[in-house]
């Protein structure tokens, strides 16, 4: 029988060796960190790196500013003018360059759900408002041009021979096109490629090089457009929200976006945690609790608390709302912006050099049992393999207190140097189960 030592819980043990073994609270992952296999740099330095040619700051990859007419037709764009945000929603091809957008929400061309998925499935129609939209934009030559073009590159990314796609009709094109303004998959993508100060290629923009006013509105960008893509028919279940920070997570191009994917069944995780809640309904409070006693609270404003996630199968950060529970869209300014501020700083304190996953977890809305929303950072360090495989058990490279001691350093220097917003951090934060009550803002 193992040694265990007496003071820590069943969900978070560490040996008598200092093998630590965790398991989450929600899902019942079940994870394992052995001593000395966490003494590794977490980012490996650029393959390439090489000086910014200036006229080409703005151009490095299709979801840069100066190649709008790569991605599909907007939705809409957020765009900040004399110190206020604003959303522009529609815009025809030849308005895309009369304002700078600090953030565009774009149809992804290779969606995971297809129009066609929700055409074919569940008899999905664009609505009357997108049948609109899309006269419009085709209605001027700029417009028609564009998504011709954009048809015929997803095409030939499909395999489509040069020749074949020549044989096809505009008729036949534009069917093609339909889901650019009534799909389910969209990118919120940032403005820059590479940070302002930028002066090699290595040197990415990134969630945390933005200025936490910045972060807030790509925050709050993303949570108004979760909420339209339920609208897109009543067989949405779930909108999935997640970003992928450089290709070994999972990124196509190593340009800032966040994805949404509206998909027509509950996630393996939300049942999971749904099953969970049944039996356990304190489990928030219980994890809470946990982080709070063994010394795993990382940063906190009065929205909010940022904490070493437990049971994961990569280094995790999670960013809980305080306050009763709430989907993002229906959340307060104030705690979208304190759940933003955290989330930023993780970001910066982890690095841009850092391949990292972020996810989004709400309550779906044909769901009636409170589910807390809550967003976690995960460290892509590390490959799954046969061991993962074989016995569903994860080894991760750094325990939850490994994670706090890297962590904490940088947040406190980020803090000083002025980058974050203000918040507590470390032994400064001081939270209860109680604090998942009430309102905030």
């Amino acid at each position: 029988m193992s040694k265990e030592l007496p003071e820590h819980s069943s969900s978070l043990v560490k040996l008598a060796d200092g093998t630590v073994k965790q398991r989450n609270m929600l899902t019942g992952t079940e994870v394992w960190t052995v001593p000395g296999r966490g003494h590794r740099p977490l980012a490996m330095p650029p393959a390439v790196e090489t000086p910014i040619d200036p006229a080409q700051r703005d151009c490095a990859c299709a979801f840069c500013p100066t190649r709008y007419l790569e991605t599909p037709p907007e939705k809409s764009r957020l765009v900040l003018e004399n110190g206020q945000w604003r959303e522009l929603q529609g815009l025809r091809a030849s308005a895309l360059t009369e304002t700078t957008a600090a953030f565009r929400r774009v149809p992804n061309l290779f969606e995971i759900v297809s129009f066609d998925y929700w055409t074919r499935n569940h008899d999905v129609e664009p609505s009357p408002e997108q049948h609109r939209r899309m006269a419009e934009y085709l209605s001027e030559p700029a417009g028609y041009d564009h998504v011709l073009r954009v048809v015929r590159a997803r095409l030939a990314a499909y395999g489509a021979s040069e020749a074949e796609v020549a044989e096809l009709d505009e008729e036949t094109l534009l069917r093609h096109a339909t889901g650019f303004f009534a799909g389910g998959h969209d990118l919120i993508i940032g403005r820059r490629h590479y940070t302002d100060q930028a002066e090699t290629t290595s040197q990415l923009a990134s969630s945390g090089t933005l200025t936490p006013d910045e972060h807030a509105a790509y925050t709050r960008f993303t949570a108004r457009s979760m909420r339209d893509l339920y609208d897109l028919s009543p067989h949405v279940r779930y909108v999935a929200a997640f970003q992928n920070w450089l290709k070994p997570a999972g990124a196509s191009f190593d340009h800032l976006h966040k994805q949404l994917v509206a998909i027509d069944e509950y996630p393996v995780a939300t049942i999971a945690e749904l099953d969970r809640l049944y039996d356990h309904p304190d489990s928030y409070e219980a994890i809470l609790k946990l982080c709070a006693t063994r010394g795993l609270l990382l940063a906190q404003n009065d929205a909010a608390v940022a904490m070493v996630g437990v049971g994961h199968r990569y280094p995790t950060i999670a960013v809980w709302p305080l306050g009763d529970p709430v989907n993002p869209w229906d959340a307060p300014d104030a705690l979208v912006r304190g759940v933003s501020d955290l989330l930023h700083a993780v970001h910066a304190a982890t690095g841009a050099d850092v391949a990292t996953n972020e996810e989004w977890y709400h309550r779906p809305r044909s769901v009636h049992r409170p589910m807390r929303w809550r967003v976690l950072l995960k460290w892509r360090i590390s490959t799954l393999a046969g061991f993962e495989g074989g016995t569903r058990i994860y080894l991760n490279t750094l325990d939850p207190w490994a994670i706090r001691d890297r962590v904490l350093p940088r947040l406190n220097l980020l803090r000083e140097s002025g980058a974050i917003a203000p918040m507590r951090i470390g032994a400064e934060c001081k939270v209860s189960p109680s604090d998942l009550a009430g309102q905030i803002g």
